[in-house]
Parts: structure tokens; C-alpha cells; sequence
């Protein structure tokens, strides 16, 4: 029995060390067997041993959503007396499903469904070309703290002290008016500092007026959609593309009209050449995502002559700019516009930890009292405690140091893990681009497909990003997007390892 298997029944059965074990305490204590046994049809004499019975009925059952992710699941003594069975057979079936990685035990806890299911475990890999919303929830399942997480920041080497002594300095100090309402454009000493940063390091052109405080990027594309697009205008977005943007951009009834990129970004011709009126489009210059090219200055300048020959706005979605290993951090898009016509979105939580849910919006002139109002109608105002912090936290100068810090540790973990791509996965996958950011984008060769490769990797404790989830239409690519920043080079190497034992193992079209 593998470790990793051992340790889940483990977790199977100590949760019932102190529980009683009637059925009647059971059905009251544990709300996730109330009716599991209906998913567990048991039929004697069928020729069918009774853990395989077990275990299609849950296996079925969490592939059909009606157990799900998260959700505990009764413990092997306590389904075996829903059942009328012996213990044995339940317990072959959940070593099974923790095995494959739709369960997981939790010492002391019970057993759950998995919160990283393999994305065709959940329905949503075979999608229509624009069925967006189905793309962006499989985003959201990509296995948690696992090697290979995407978007995930070194969390073992935040400040953590610094950031605890100013949240409570500021907690302490608390006034009734900072616990009252706030502004929906941020608290005004948190907007300058931005403002200050984003003027001094990305070359952005705005003050402090311009710019809103959001929860996030992905709050910042919502806001931004609601703003400047309606039902049935088109957007332009990148072909491949972020698969958030585009679950933010059709929530407000636009259509996505993919425009492809190269080795030097956008394609500016073929979106000159669409016969259709576009009302915006969203790019990621400074690091495309996901293949990870930055937009050459002659691309740049061809785009924004575009947004103001047809009057249209760019969305300019700047998530990592701040982590480049082959050449010095490039200048915003926004700062080079003559024309006002770029809405320049960023994020802390990438640079910092995601839960701070920080982000901002710097808007042109002539929409910032739009953007205000939308802001307040979306979500009143962001909590002050974390502005009031960060405030300080780039004024004192710690958000300086830890970037500084963080740019030589990230091009320690990248480079572990193309060392380890080099010596382990040769001839089954290919670096396409791993210049900056938090991630290697890479393509998958001969028939493997990249939906089947995650649902091993899950199954082998590893997680990733699937390229062909960044599509909107055509034909996919296949290929992963392998996260670095929130593991050490130890970990990496490891995980290169099993990826490149699990590659060479799956046949040929898998």
C-alpha cells in the first residue's frame, strides 16, 4: 500500500476512535452520510464483488457533483452499518478513491472528497468554445498547496513579523470613523502610495485620484467590464488568454473574440483586420499569459494608435510584472499612451499573499467618475484594517525589500525547475517560455493531452495548469503551466522527477 494511501486510511479510521457507533448518533453527528446510501445501491448475487459496488456508487456520485469537493464523507465503520456490510469491503473502496485522488483523509478529522479534482472529473473539460464560465471554475481546482501550483508566491519567505506588528499597531488603533464606511475608492493615503509606486517603478502615468482600490484583479476585470462593456459588444482578448479575464469579461453579456499571439505578444494586425465593431481589449504586455511573451515596443505603439483611431479602450492586466530573469522589468503600456484610451489593472496578491485580496485600478480621466460609482454599486468599499496596513507597508519601505528579495529567491526556484525539466522530462515535454513571472508555460509532446496528465499528476500529490483551458476557440495546444514560486528548489527538483517518471509512463494518447 503506498504512503500516501497509509496515510489516508489513517485518517479514515482514527476519526471514529471516539464517536459511538450507532447508526441513529451517526445520522446525527455526521451530516454527510444522512443519505450516502443512496449513492451505494448494494445488490447481492450479482456477481459484482461488494467494494467494487462501493466504489462505483461513490465514484459515480462525486463524478455527477452530488458528493462534493470539501464535503467529509462517513467513516469506513460508519457507512459499513448504513450498508449492512463488513467493514473490509468499504474500506477497499476508499483506498481506492484516496488513491486516485477523489478522497483524502485527514488525521483526526474524517475522510473528504478532494478539494483538487482532475478537471474531467468535474464535467467541465469538454466545453463549448465560449462556455467560459465552466473554463473558469476548472481554474479554480488546481490542487492547493501542491508542487506546481500556479500563481501561488513564496509564502514561506513573507515578513511575516513586520506584517504582524503593523496589522496590530493598526488594529489597536482603530478609530470609530476607520470602523465606519469608507470611501469606494480606497482610503486616499493608500491611493498615493500606489500611485507613488506605480509612477516610480512601471512608469505609469496617473495620480492619486485616478486610482481605486479593488479586491483584486479579478475584482478589477469585473469592475472593468461593467464599466466599459454592454450586451453584445465585443471584446478582443488574447488566443491563448487568461481564463479569468474571460469569465469576467461575458459576466457583463460581451462577446470573446479571440485574437492570436506571437513571440512578440498580441497580433495588432489581426485585430485591425476584424470586420466588427470592438469595443475594448485585454492584454497581458509585460508577460503574456500564459505563453509568457512580452509585447515588442512596435507592437505596443501599433495597439494604442488602434484604440484611438477606433475609439476603443485597452484593458492592460499588468499581474507580475515586477519578476523578470532575462532583462530589466519593462514599462507599463499605460505610460506610453498619449490618448488616454488604457485602463491599467494590478494586484498584491501575487507579490504578497493572495488572501490580502488587494488590488487596484488606475482609470483614463474621462471615465474615473464612472469607475467610482461602479465601484460603490459592486461592493461599497474594501476593508480598512489591511489598506491602513499596506499603506504602511509600502510607505516604510518593506514592499521595496521583500521585491528585492523575492526577484533572486524566484530566480532560484525557476531555475530549479528547468534543471529539473532538463534532466528528467526530455522528450515528453518542451519549455516554451520561462522569462519571468511565477510560472514555466511548457508543451506537451506527441498525443498526450494535458487533461489526462493532471488527473495523474493529482493522483501522485502533484497539481498544474492546464494551457488548453486558456483557449477561447480553434484548437487548443496542449501543455502545462508549472508554478514555482510557492515551493523550494528541493521540492521542485522532486516534483520534476515524479513528472517526468508519471510522463514516461502514460502510453501513447493518453
Amino acid at each position: 500500500m503506498a504512503a500516501s494511501t497509509t496515510a489516508g486510511l489513517v485518517g479514515i479510521t482514527s476519526s471514529i476512535a471516539t464517536r459511538a457507533h450507532g447508526t441513529d448518533l451517526c445520522r446525527v453527528r455526521n451530516p454527510a452520510g444522512f443519505h450516502i446510501v443512496t449513492h451505494v445501491p448494494i445488490r447481492r448475487g450479482i456477481g459484482v464483488p461488494l467494494h467494487q459496488q462501493i466504489y462505483d456508487g461513490l465514484h459515480r456520485a462525486i463524478l455527477d457533483g452530488l458528493i462534493r469537493p470539501g464535503q467529509r464523507v462517513p467513516s469506513t465503520r460508519e457507512l459499513a452499518a448504513e450498508l449492512g456490510v463488513s467493514r473490509l469491503p468499504v474500506l477497499g473502496a476508499y483506498e481506492q478513491l484516496l488513491h486516485e485522488g477523489y478522497l483524502t483523509g485527514r488525521t483526526g478529522s474524517g475522510t473528504f472528497v478532494s478539494e483538487a479534482l482532475p478537471d474531467d472529473m468535474l464535467g467541465v473539460a469538454v466545453v463549448e468554445p465560449r462556455a467560459t464560465k465552466s473554463r473558469a471554475l476548472a481554474h479554480r481546482y488546481e490542487g492547493g498547496l501542491r508542487p506546481f501550483r500556479t500563481s501561488l508566491p513564496a509564502l514561506d519567505h513573507f515578513p511575516q513579523a513586520v506584517w504582524a506588528r503593523l496589522v496590530a499597531r493598526h488594529a489597536h488603533a482603530l478609530t470609530p470613523a476607520m470602523m465606519a464606511y469608507g470611501d469606494p475608492a480606497g482610503l486616499p493615503q493608500l491611493r498615493s502610495a500606489i500611485a507613488d509606486y506605480l509612477r516610480t517603478a512601471r512608469a505609469v502615468r496617473c495620480e492619486a485620484d485616478r486610482v481605486l482600490v479593488v479586491s483584486g484583479s479579478q475584482a478589477a476585470l469585473r469592475l472593468c467590464a461593467s464599466v466599459l462593456l454592454g450586451r453584445g459588444d465585443s471584446v478582443a482578448v488574447e488566443e491563448p488568454g487568461y481564463p479569468g479575464a474571460h469569465s469576467a469579461l461575458v459576466a457583463s453579456g460581451a462577446e470573446l473574440v479571440p485574437i492570436p499571439v506571437d513571440g512578440e505578444g498580441l497580433d495588432v494586425h489581426a485585430l485591425d483586420a476584424i470586420g466588427k465593431r470592438v469595443r475594448a481589449v485585454y492584454i497581458t504586455p509585460s508577460h503574456q499569459y500564459p505563453l509568457g511573451a512580452s509585447m515588442s515596443a512596435a507592437r505596443r505603439l501599433a495597439l494604442l494608435e488602434w484604440a484611438g483611431r477606433r475609439n476603443a479602450w485597452v484593458i492592460e492586466d499588468d499581474y507580475d510584472s515586477e519578476y523578470r530573469y532575462v532583462s530589466r522589468p519593462l514599462p507599463a503600456l499605460q505610460g506610453m499612451s498619449t490618448n488616454d484610451r488604457v485602463v491599467y489593472i494590478g494586484t498584491f496578491s501575487k507579490v504578497l499573499f493572495p488572501s490580502i485580496r488587494v488590488g487596484y485600478v488606475v482609470a483614463p480621466k474621462a471615465l474615473c467618475e464612472k469607475f467610482a460609482l461602479e465601484r460603490e454599486a459592486t461592493d461599497v468599499f474594501s476593508p480598512t484594517l489591511y489598506q491602513l496596513v499596506l499603506t504602511d507597508f509600502l510607505n516604510d519601505g518593506h514592499f521595496a525589500r521583500h521585491l528585492r528579495r523575492m526577484r533572486l529567491l524566484y530566480l532560484s526556484r525557476r531555475d530549479a525547475v528547468l534543471e529539473g525539466l532538463d534532466r528528467y522530462c526530455q522528450g515528453v515535454l518542451t519549455v516554451h517560455n520561462a522569462d519571468a513571472g511565477l510560472h514555466v508555460a511548457t508543451l506537451l509532446t506527441g498525443a498526450l493531452r494535458d487533461g489526462d496528465v493532471l488527473s495523474h499528476m493529482l493522483a501522485r500529490g502533484l497539481t498544474a495548469h492546464r494551457l488548453s483551458m486558456c483557449y477561447v476557440g480553434g484548437k487548443p495546444r496542449q501543455g502545462l503551466l508549472l508554478g514555482f514560486g510557492g515551493f523550494d528548489e528541493k521540492q521542485l527538483l522532486s516534483a520534476t522527477r515524479t513528472l517526468g517518471k508519471l510522463l514516461n509512463e502514460l502510453p501513447v494518447g493518453s
